[in-house]
């Protein structure tokens, strides 16, 4: 219907979505998409909130808390993890000191002498 094609903008999406309320019976809006949109991306724990924030354009992080409601097996399922990371943490070993991790080379060129 929309020829030729083109972005759509948001009056013709609005009118998109009034068409497909009429027909389903239902009452969605575009700001409904924005919520669920919300939702979906603070449940993505490789987006940080902050993220979120900037891209619907909140001025204050704290305005994601209505959408921040996760489940008590979530604040379960992430403590734990959280404490296995830790243990991964403490009983990781340290970099071997036989290696070092620089280049004698640069050293001598920075101290002006021969550390090999």
């Amino acid at each position: 219907m929309r020829r030729p094609w083109r972005p759509l903008e948001y009056d013709a999406a609005r009118m998109m979505f009034n068409r497909a309320n009429e027909l389903l019976g239902a009452n969605w809006t575009l700001h409904d998409l924005r919520h669920t949109a919300t939702y979906l991306m603070l449940d993505d724990a490789g987006l940080a909130p902050v993220y979120v924030q900037k891209i619907l354009g909140h001025r204050y992080l704290s305005t994601l808390d209505i959408y921040n409601r996760p489940t008590r097996e979530d604040v379960i399922s992430a403590g734990l993890a959280h404490h296995a990371r830790q243990e991964r943490r403490r009983t990781e070993l340290p970099p071997s000191a036989a290696e070092p991790s620089y280049n004698p080379a640069s050293l001598s060129v920075l101290f002006g002498r021969d550390l090999s």
